[in-house]
């Protein structure tokens, strides 16, 4: 497995000064002001004659004072005397005495007395500068955060560029998707020679878009894209463009193209395009559309402006194409459209071998059954099984990781963690038995089961209690009307199980039931398998989810249709249920034989069951 390369923000605005040592600038910042008002007090001081009180008296009574501005603390003013050297009235300073008596005294005695007043100008100093210091420490902080963050409210660009230094991700890290990657060839020669097309008139389609469900490797194939063609991919969520600010998404899609342009050749990935990409129109309530579709109308202008022949490819992935706008799907923008499927039983056999390199396997592992048993997994659920196998071999000790430990990942993913602490009563143990012993021998009895896998009566997850798995021989996509009758037969072979043995069914089958239901009814709605409606399709269906099969139906026909409609649907279910007791009827001894045995081992294969059965 490749690990993920750590993505280097390219558009980081280069650190001031301050912002690198904001706290010695601080104090450089204080000592200067602090200067400036010491030589504007010193400058101040050498201007003023400096005379004692008692001598300013004097000047009072010899009525020498020309001007005086009395204060609390300092009285200034100009003589009437002039300075013998520059001939200009001299200009005094003094600090009076608060008591007047005490003045008077020392007057009558004629003591030369200098009033000197304490200075405090330091506390005042720091009752004026120190609150402005902590709160411009405190913005310096707060701007130091955000800027890390992106910006105010985390507005900043969020682009990333894997650099060329860094391990690439190519085709050879990418296991099946092979139409994918035939695809994607072109878009590597037109990276790596532009004029290749380009001799022909031709260019490059603007956009690529990869579809396809959760997991199944369409940002691995984009970055796989830009290993091959060894050229620069920046890489941006679709969510990561939408803020709280209108406007803020627009200026980030400007800002991506324009990077991108500066950086050509290079690969332009959004990822989860559907997060800015949904139709337009519908009501608008207080303006809550409207910065996805602005962001959305920039995209689509930048798309339109630049041109293919700079180098520059936009790819994008999505698992809901079906809610994107159609200005997004036209030709000139998303040209190309891929679909990333989930893998076939020979492609998940591939995956598994690409993320089993690293593993030290044991001689009996056959990722060909891992693969058999996986339909339906895509390459993250591969992966997920891979690891997990790894694991279970530590906790048990094992020297290299074994068959049963990727059997016991497979059942962990599929049916949940076995819950050993849950305790089942001898009585429902022995119920649980029968039940699965009775699909087990239907799977068995019927000319197109396919072949028996494993049974176990082991809790796993919430509510299973017990499970039989077949293995599919080969990979299929079609079933047949033969086919999906024989599988309702092996759904209700546990419920048949139990009315035999025990007389009345429990709530284990309702799951069966509801899956009986399901296959029955597509039967008759869907797939015109049932003579008394015969070959037409009922209900019209509205496909919620493109890739997931989610879908909405909408009654297209009349009640007396719908009654005949679920007549069908029920004779479908009793006749495999008829068919379920018919063969467990026949093979009484031997369902009383595996039941017995699967409550004294719990789990058995395949093989086991029908080397038992063979046996009677």
């Amino acid at each position: 497995m490749n690990q993920k390369a750590p993505d280097i923000e390219i558009n980081k605005p280069e650190k001031t000064p301050f912002q690198r040592r904001p706290s010695v600038n601080l104090i450089l910042y204080l000592l200067f002001f602090a200067a400036i008002w010491f030589m504007w007090q010193s400058t101040s001081r050498m201007l003023q004659e400096e005379i004692p009180y008692s001598q300013f008296l004097k000047y009072v009574e010899q009525d020498q004072v020309d001007k005086a501005v009395v204060t609390e603390n300092l009285i200034r003013g100009t003589l009437k005397l002039k300075d013998e050297e520059s001939g200009k009235p001299r200009v005094f300073a003094t600090v009076p005495l608060p008591n007047n008596e005490l003045a008077q005294l020392m007057e009558k005695h004629e003591v030369e007395y200098t009033v000197r007043y304490e200075s405090h100008w330091f506390s005042s100093l720091l009752s004026w500068v120190l609150p402005f210091a902590l709160l411009f420490l405190f913005w310096s902080w707060m701007g130091k955060r955000m800027s890390a963050a992106g910006g105010f409210l985390n507005v900043g660009n969020r682009v990333r560029i894997h650099p060329e230094s860094l391990p690439k991700i190519t085709f050879d890290d990418v296991a099946g998707a092979d139409e994918a990657k035939e695809e994607l060839k072109e878009s590597i020669e037109f990276l790596k020679d532009p004029t290749h097309i380009q001799r022909l008139g031709g260019h490059m389609p603007k956009g690529v878009l990869l579809l396809g469900a959760p997991g199944t490797g369409k940002t691995l194939l984009a970055r796989a894209v830009s290993g091959e063609a060894g050229v620069p991919f920046f890489n941006i969520s679709g969510s990561e463009f939408i803020e709280l600010f209108v406007g803020v998404g627009a200026a980030r899609v400007r800002d991506l193209f324009q990077q991108a342009r500066e950086k050509a050749p290079c690969i332009i990935f959004v990822d989860e395009l559907d997060a800015i990409g949904r139709s337009r129109g519908g009501p608008t309530i207080m303006g809550g559309h409207d910065e996805r579709e602005q962001t959305l109308n920039q995209l689509l202008t930048e798309m339109d402006g630049f041109d293919p022949s700079t180098g520059v490819v936009v790819m994008a992935a999505t698992n809901r194409p079906e809610i994107l706008d159609k200005a997004l799907l036209r030709a000139g923008r998303f040209d190309r459209q891929i679909v990333v499927d989930k893998p076939d039983l020979v492609a998940r056999e591939k995956i598994l071998r690409l993320h089993a390199r690293k593993l030290i396997l044991a001689d009996d592992v056959d990722l060909n059954v891992v693969a058999q048993r996986t339909p339906g997994f895509v390459g993250a659920d591969l992966a997920n099984i891979t690891n997990e196998a790894a694991i279970l071999a530590v906790r048990h000790n094992h020297e290299a990781v074994t068959m049963a430990d990727f059997e016991a990942a497979i059942d962990r993913v599929i049916a949940g963690p076995e819950k050993k602490h849950r305790v089942l009563s001898v009585e429902e143990k022995r119920r649980v038995a029968f039940h699965e012993a009775g699909h087990a021998l239907v799977a068995l009895s019927v000319p197109t089961g396919e072949p028996l896998h494993k049974v176990s009566i082991i809790p796993r997850g919430i509510e299973a209690l017990g499970y039989t798995l077949q293995l599919p021989v080969t990979e299929k996509f079609l079933s047949t009307e033969s086919e999906l009758k024989d599988q309702l037969a092996i759904l209700l072979g546990g419920r048949v199980a139990e009315e035999t043995v025990f007389g009345e069914v429990s709530n284990g089958a309702s799951n069966d039931l509801e899956r009986a239901s399901e296959i029955a009814r597509e039967m008759v709605t869907r797939l015109g398998m049932s003579d008394e409606l015969g070959p037409l399709a009922y209900g019209r269906r509205q496909r919620l989810l493109y890739l997931g099969g989610e879908y909405t139906e909408e009654k297209n026909y009349s009640e007396d249709t719908a009654r005949q409609i679920d007549a069908a649907v029920r004779a479908l279910v009793e006749e495999g249920h008829r068919r379920a007791r018919s063969v467990l009827k026949q093979q009484r001894k031997a369902l009383d034989l595996l039941a017995a045995r699967l409550q004294e081992v719990e789990v058995m294969n395949g093989a086991e069951v029908r080397s038992l059965v063979r046996e009677l």
